[in-house]
């Protein structure tokens, strides 16, 4: 089973504390699952972690949510080099794709190298649903804001562009963002974009945005577009997803 259409769902959030365990699926990661429309057996979700240089004790971390959550979890590493035999094969086999935060320059970077940007293109397309938070999220789009090359934020524009538009995370809790995003979306180094609160995810048909959902109440997403050289922001209340039992 996979989802009928290209899907990507692309967020500030998913994961939490867990009740048992160090983290946890939030609703977020079961609204990815939900939206690949798996039913009748385990959902199969690959956990990406390249952008923290696929850190073993945070991918324990995702196998041990996974389990609370009632998944079958594939890690897919890149260092030192592949776990997998057949990277493409696997990745068409898993109903979602979770990209872990970080560095998303370095993600993509390392991506490219191993032929992972035509593999999760090809994904896409067959309806594997595309999910992340933070660089997880921007990975998707024409680019965004980053701190992958320092503490000063600063643009990233080479993104995947499965989407054709800026992307900005992390919008209400790090004000630098907000103010970046507005500059680059003023001058034209980004194109439209969609930002995301703490919290939110964006769920996208094709290349079309159809939905913003939230698993913090009162949290936002938003739209920058340029206008007459400014950029012009607007809210983008988002539904509140039932939050996951464990």
């Amino acid at each position: 089973m996979t989802a009928p259409h290209p899907t990507i769902l692309a967020t500030s959030g998913g994961l939490r504390p867990g009740h048992r365990t160090a983290v946890s699926f939030g609703a977020l990661v079961h609204h990815a699952v939900d939206l690949s429309g798996v039913h009748g057996r385990r959902p199969r979700i690959m956990y990406v972690g390249t952008a923290i240089g696929d850190a073993e004790h945070f991918t324990a971390r995702a196998a041990e949510a996974a389990r609370v959550a009632g998944f079958d979890l594939t890690p897919l590493q890149l260092f030192p080099m592949p776990n997998l035999d057949d990277v493409e094969g696997t990745v068409l086999e898993q109903d979602v794709v979770w990209v872990m935060g970080g560095s998303v320059a370095n993600l993509l970077a390392v991506w490219r190298v191993h032929g992972l940007d035509g593999i999760l293109r090809r994904a896409w397309q067959a309806g594997v649903v595309l999910s992340g938070v933070s660089a997880g999220s921007i990975c998707w789009y024409e680019g965004g804001t980053t701190d992958s090359f320092g503490p000063e934020l600063r643009p990233v524009t080479n993104g995947l562009g499965l989407l054709p538009y800026g992307n900005g995370v992390h919008y209400d809790s790090d004000p630098g963002r907000r103010r970046l995003v507005h500059e680059l979306v003023a001058d034209g180094t980004l194109p439209t974009t969609h930002c995301t609160d703490d919290g939110v995810g964006l769920v996208y048909h094709g290349t079309t945005l159809t939905e913003a959902v939230t698993e913090v109440p009162n949290a936002l997403a938003h739209e920058v577009i340029r206008e007459d050289g400014r950029a012009t922001e607007t809210a983008l209340p988002p539904r509140l997803l039932p939050s996951p039992r464990e």
